[in-house]
Parts: C-alpha cells; structure tokens; sequence
C-alpha cells in the first residue's frame, strides 16, 4: 500500500493526492456511478495473498529500498536473497482450506458493509484469480489450494458478494515484482532491488512493451471473466509515464469500459481522467474533500494479516467512519484474513458490533452528503444531509464521558424539530446566537456514555 513520493502527497498527510488534480468524468455513466459510489459510505477491504503465512507486511519486504522500515519482523534470516526466494516459495504452502466466501460475504452485508475492495494481484506479483498470464497464481499447481472447489478466490469472493447484493472494487497493482518483464532476471539493478523495474524501460523497450501487454492481459481478464466490477483500484503510483513507466493505463481503462462502460477508476497519486477516486492511506484529511474519495484504514495495526495483533475498538472504529462520512468520504475499512481462509475472531466480533450499531444510526451515514460545519472535534459533532433533513452526531470518546442532559448543537439555520434518531422522540430545545441547545430525555442519561447520538434536524 505505500507509497512515499512526497512530490504527490499533500504535505502532512499520507498518500493523499490533491483534489485540485481531480477531473470530472465528461461520461454521465460515469458521474451517476460517482454518486452511486458516494451513497455506500463503508467498503470491506481485504489484503490477503500468501504473505498472510508469515504475519509479515505485503510485499514490501522484498524491495531493499524500502528494508529500512519493512523488514523489521524478519528475525529468522539475514541474507535477503534468501528471504526474497523464501517469499516468492510462499505460494507452495498457501492453502487456505478454511476459506468460505458465502460467510464472509454474508458476514459483510449483515455489518453494513456495502462493497468490498479485495487485493486480486499485490506488489508481489501472486494473482488471486486463475490468470492466463502467469503460473504464479493460486490456480497454478504449485500451489496446493488450486484443487480446492474455492480455488479461483477471485471468482467465487465476488460472486459470493454480489449474491448479497455488494459492490466489488478490484484492488490490481500495477507494478509487479515476480514478473521478468518487470524484475528481469540479470538487469541493470542486479541483487538490490527498488520498487521500480530493474532496468530503464527507455533503453529496453521491448522488454517494457511485454509487461505493459501482460498488464493489459490481466486487468481485461478480470473484466472479461469475473462479472460486474465497479471500481479499479489502482496501487504502485510510481508506475506512471512522469516515472518512464508509462503502462498505457487510458488505454487499457477504456478497454475495460467497451465491457463495463459504469467502470471508475482509482489510480491513487496520480491525478487526471483516471483517478476518479482519491484514497487517503491510513488517515483522515483535516478538511472535508469536495471530490469522490475512500480512506483505507485498517481495522488493526496493519493491512495484512498480523499474529497477536491489536484490533480498534468498536467505538475507535465508529467514530472513524463517522468523522469520514462528515467530511465527504468513504471508509475502506481493512480486516485481513488468516492463512487458514478465516477472519480472525476479534475482527469479526468488531464487525458485528459496528452493525449492530448501523442498525439503529445507518441512516445518518448511508446516502448523505456533506453539510458544513462538518466535523468539530473539539466540540464532538459531526454534521451530515439527506435531501432536507440534517444530522448531527454528539460523540462520546469513551464510557466514562459524562452525559449532559442539555447539549449544545452548533447550528443556525431554520428548522422545525429536533428528533432523537433511536427512538424517534421529538426533543425540546432552545435557540442561541450561534446554534441550538437540545435536552435529553431522561431515559438517555446513564452511567456509561453511548458511542454516539444521533439527532435528526428537520
């Protein structure tokens, strides 16, 4: 998922390209699928390959200039060319038999999650799906799974989410470290690798021209074979004709668009006609985006999955989407799977939660849009729309935190009524100069704080 070209990034603010670089589609398809997107407000993201066996960071560790923060967790070897084959070897022992894509999709719909955005193919080059294009996939034989009745992941995990009705977004690196067309065996950068090909695409054209071909070959397939796909999710922003690694991406995108012509694209950092969606990395931006947008965040300390690791709170995890939604966006929530095929039970646990709690508050999240005053930390509220009726959001950091019979809502245009969102009671209130106080009813006022209020503003 990083990426650290700071040329790109706002200053500050982790993978985050401007939106002074956003252009709007000139296709209506396009624009309604932008506001299809900006209605589902929270996407199940998944980071799985056969890097799970290790409870390692994706990819990363095999390029040597990114070891400095990557390889932390490699305390069993020191030859990194060693290392580089024990990865790569990974596939002959990923057999993740536990794997059941109905539950997990089901699971999904049941906790509010509204699409998925699923890593088909990261930096490594392992592709999820039965790719005519390589063997190094989890159809190939050398991987033991690809007799399993659920070996074409790819395949059966959208199917499954489509069944529930979800949308499906194709997380596809465009960079990929396995492939000889891009790491080529004997090249310019020999044994120390970066994250970019081991050789000037200029002065070896040829070799350049076959990776585009077989970049092309893979996305096409994933439109062709695999059903409706509604987002593109582009990663490795240095694959980029500014960098010499031009992939020809307009074509390709409007290839795919002649078979799924609603089909938008997030080609993060980059900017222009294919970056229809900006993707902040495991932050919130300080102010609401007036752009399509989706922030990434991981439901535990990393995207992929981590032995031991420490999940968010169901509230720490609400509290995001909440402040998210506020300011524009959709949040891509991670929950990285087992080596087994299972969800660790934690994370399936805050699933639940969090659907419990869109149940009752759902409808100040889903469909909204951004009203100011946004999101006011300091004074714990947030503010969404729906065609005419306003929400507000009071947050309560934690159970400790006292509930005021009487709270103050910073807001001044007309209304007629102040309901409470759970259970639909009529509040009685008093206007000030620069907003409303609310009373509570009594029965809101209880020794531990709720996640939230939600009051609706008509």
């Amino acid at each position: 998922m990083v990426d650290t070209n700071l040329n790109e990034v706002e200053k500050g603010v982790h993978n985050f390209s401007s939106e002074k670089k956003w252009v709007k589609p000139d296709k209506p398809i396009l624009n309604e699928q932008i506001e299809w997107f900006k209605d589902q407000k929270l996407g199940l993201m998944m980071h799985w390959g056969p890097y799970s066996q290790l409870g390692l960071v994706e990819s990363w560790a095999l390029s040597d200039e990114d070891g400095d923060w990557s390889r932390d967790d490699i305390d069993w070897i020191e030859d990194m060319e060693e290392f580089k084959k024990q990865y790569f070897d990974l596939n002959k022992t990923f057999n993740p038999v536990r794997f059941q894509p109905k539950e997990w999709a089901k699971l999904a719909k049941d906790s509010g999650f509204k699409y998925l955005v699923f890593t088909t193919k990261h930096h490594d080059g392992f592709s999820m799906w039965d790719t005519g294009e390589t063997d190094y996939k989890v159809t190939g034989e050398e991987c033991p799974f690809h007799n399993n009745k659920n070996a074409d992941i790819c395949k059966n995990l959208f199917n499954a989410f489509r069944d529930q009705g979800l949308g499906i977004s194709a997380y596809f690196s465009k960079a990929d470290w396995h492939s000889p067309f891009y790491w080529a065996p004997d090249m310019e950068r020999g044994r120390h690798m970066w994250r970019g090909p081991s050789y000037n695409p200029s002065e070896h054209p040829k070799l350049w021209d076959e990776f585009v071909k077989f970049t092309h070959n893979q996305i096409l397939e994933l439109f062709t074979n695999y059903g409706k796909i509604d987002v593109l999710w582009l990663d490795a922003g240095w694959v980029s004709a500014r960098n010499n690694q031009d992939i020809r991406l307009g074509e390709v995108v409007e290839k795919a668009r002649e078979k799924q012509p609603w089909l938008l694209s997030a080609d993060r950092l980059i900017g222009g006609p294919y970056e229809n969606i900006i993707t902040p990395e495991q932050t919130i931006p300080k102010d609401p985006i007036h752009a399509p947008w989706e922030s990434c965040i991981t439901m535990g300390t990393a995207f992929s999955f981590r032995y031991e690791d420490e999940y968010k709170s169901t509230r720490k995890i609400i509290h995001l989407l909440i402040e998210v939604v506020a300011k524009g966006g959709n949040l891509a929530l991670n929950v990285a799977p087992q080596p087994d095929g299972r969800l660790p039970r934690t994370a399936v646990q805050r699933m639940k939660e969090l659907g419990e709690w869109l149940e009752k508050y759902g409808e100040g999240i889903y469909g909204t849009r951004v009203l100011d005053p946004y999101y006011l930390e300091n004074e714990s509220v947030a503010f969404t729309k729906k065609g005419d009726t306003v929400y507000c959001f009071y947050l309560y950091k934690d159970e400790e935190a006292a509930i005021n019979k009487e709270i103050f809502i910073p807001y001044t245009d007309d209304f007629t009524k102040v309901e409470l969102v759970s259970s639909n009671a009529k509040l009685t209130y008093m206007n000030q100069s620069e907003g409303f106080v609310v009373t509570l009813p009594e029965t809101e006022l209880k020794e531990k704080a709720p996640v939230s209020h939600l009051f609706r503003i008509v």
